[in-house]
């Protein structure tokens, strides 16, 4: 966290992992090293149909009929690539969604601030700070 005069910035990374039966693949530089800036994750579905007859249920995302694909493929991704846009915007909704079943949104206010890279919030209520959070995603 920050702390400065009037205001109190909270930054928070959260890992996201894949569902079963997707893994994420980052996109190498041209000397297959890890970018040092934020790159495209590629979502790949694996099959898992073994596990999922076990279990006795229907086959994998991977062998479904095309109308039957992935909720994060069909949600999250633009093609086959995680969009951090609609990651950011899924997430933001859910967050203020669960917020107001917490006994403290009587108190205050969370209100979602624009931003496409990150979740950005601000809490306002009877305290004379103002308080910022914001969640950043990491693969």
């Amino acid at each position: 966290w920050i702390v400065e005069e009037n205001s109190i910035n909270y930054h928070l990374w959260v890992c996201l992992k894949p569902p079963l039966g997707h893994s994420y693949i980052p996109e190498m530089d041209t000397r297959d090293q890890m970018p040092a800036r934020p790159s495209r994750v590629r979502v790949a579905l694996e099959c898992i149909c073994a596990r999922g007859m076990l279990l006795g249920e229907s086959l994998c995302f991977l062998h479904q009929p095309e109308d039957q694909s992935s909720f994060v493929l069909r949600t999250l991704c633009t093609g086959s690539y995680l969009d951090l846009a609609k990651v950011t915007c899924c997430v933001q909704g859910l967050v203020t969604s669960a917020w107001l079943l917490l006994p403290e949104s009587r108190h205050c206010e969370l209100t979602a601030l624009p931003s496409s890279q990150s979740c950005r919030f601000q809490l306002t209520g009877p305290f004379k700070t103002d308080m910022y959070f914001e969640i950043a995603f990491a693969v």
